[in-house]
């Protein structure tokens, strides 16, 4: 047979030239070479065209998952980040006030000619019927001020009458505040960063400068915190359950395991919301859990535990919904590590606690680190369970995304909110690869 890299030798393939996955060096010697196809075209070319087809071929086979990603979580993301910083409810309705904040500086008195834009642009808007538009926007910087902008732009549908100024005060003494003013200038502009800034417990100043809100107005930083530390307790806590729990299932014959794996596997198989309301039927004062502790003597009647409509209840229903998801990544590590080791190390002097140390808890890595990012990602943006459970005290970041969303219809403060707490979690990813290495997450 005549070598592949003989020049008098034809080169004869299907579909007219050599299947792609051929090694570099064959195509550099064939260069080299000047050799060519079977119908006298030059292999290079050849090698090139098949390389396209077979790259053109793949893509098409991924084509209809790349489009259900990009149209169902890129998309989607894409407009929320946009969202968090674009709002047009107050100057695209109120372009004339909105025109006289762009040639001033921040901390500007309003003069007669700002009232003069201010009461000509409540009367379009009132005509235009966007003025509870543009009192929405407002009152997401100011609260209470929607009502201003309403009955105002009733009241001046007929137009006002100079001097302005004197004419919007006697409707209502709010149009001289100066907080509302600062308000309305910074929703002057479609893009803004107050969205970022509240979801900071920051606001801007008369003067522009970003300083904190009022004390009892703080809540964005205590929720992010809290949501924080319980999603990292919770991934603890199912840790120290589930590693027994995974070792127990790759130690036992494969019968007996794969018995115990039905019970780890059935909280998949039960609706989340039955398996929250259980915990409540359990938890509460009157409870099953109250009663046993009761019956058994450890706690008295009057010293029933509150264990619902707070942390406690949060944490403890959390960690049962989520533990599937720490001990199926720890098995399928832990059932690949050869016990071998183990022995051997014991073998050579080491005590049980060394030998796990040393040997077997290292190898169960891999498993372990995709279990806590699970945990944690999804325990951050719980939402039913810290609803029904968790009280004033064991509400999370996500129930606020979520009030933001159902009820106060501010969608911009919403998406910043978790426009931050996606932040959070890609710099936890990152933080993951950097320490451990993103190679050596194993899921299954």
């Amino acid at each position: 047979m005549a070598s592949p890299l003989d020049p008098h030798a034809a080169v004869v393939t299907e579909a007219g030239g050599l299947p792609p996955e051929a090694p570099a060096r064959d195509a550099q010697a064939a260069r080299a070479a000047g050799l060519t196809t079977a119908d006298g075209k030059p292999l290079k070319r050849a090698l090139a065209r098949a390389s396209r087809r077979s790259r053109r071929r793949a893509f098409l086979l991924v084509l209809p998952l790349l489009a259900f990603i990009v149209i169902t979580f890129v998309i989607p993301i894409g407009q929320m980040l946009h969202r968090s910083v674009h709002n047009d409810g107050f100057s695209a309705n109120m372009p004339q006030i909105g025109a006289w904040f762009a040639q001033t500086e921040p901390g500007t008195a309003p003069d007669e000619a700002a009232f003069a834009a201010l009461a000509e642009d409540l009367r379009l808007a009132a005509e235009e019927r966007t003025i509870g538009i543009v009192g929405t926007r407002i009152n997401y910087e100011m609260s209470g001020t929607r009502s201003l902008f309403t009955s105002t732009g009733r009241k001046v549908r007929n137009g006002l009458e100079p001097p302005y100024r004197e004419a919007l005060l006697a409707l209502d003494k709010g149009w001289g505040d100066p907080a509302l003013w600062t308000a309305m200038r910074t929703s002057s502009t479609a893009y803004t960063d107050s969205f970022y800034l509240a979801s900071l417990d920051r606001t801007r100043d008369d003067q522009g400068r970003i300083t904190q809100v009022n004390e009892n107005r703080r809540v964005y930083i205590m929720l992010f915190m809290r949501t924080l530390w319980l999603s990292a307790l919770v991934t603890f806590t199912t840790f120290l359950l589930g590693f027994p729990i995974a070792h127990l299932l790759a130690t036992l014959p494969l019968r007996r395991s794969n018995l115990l794996m039905i019970l780890v596997l059935l909280p998949f198989w039960t609706s989340l919301l039955v398996r929250t309301t259980s915990w409540m039927v359990l938890l509460q004062q009157q409870g099953v859990v109250n009663d046993m502790l009761i019956w058994l003597g450890i706690i008295s009647a009057d010293g029933r535990l509150k264990m619902m409509y707070n942390q406690t209840g949060t944490i403890i229903a959390m960690t049962h919904i989520l533990l599937p998801f720490m001990i199926l990544p720890l098995y399928s590590v832990m059932r690949t590590i050869n016990p071998a080791y183990v022995r051997a190390a014991r073998s050579l002097g080491a005590t049980s606690w060394t030998a796990f140390r040393r040997i077997y808890f290292p190898q169960t890595l891999p498993g372990l680190g995709a279990g806590a990012l699970l945990v944690f990602i999804l325990a951050v943006g719980y939402y039913i369970t810290p609803a029904l459970v968790g009280g004033a005290s064991g509400q999370l970041i996500s129930n606020m995304i979520a009030e933001h969303m159902t009820r106060t219809l501010n969608w911009s403060m919403a998406a910043a909110l978790a426009a931050i707490l996606l932040a959070g979690v890609l710099i936890l990813y990152w933080v993951y690869d950097r320490l451990v290495g993103i190679d050596n997450l194993k899921l299954g």
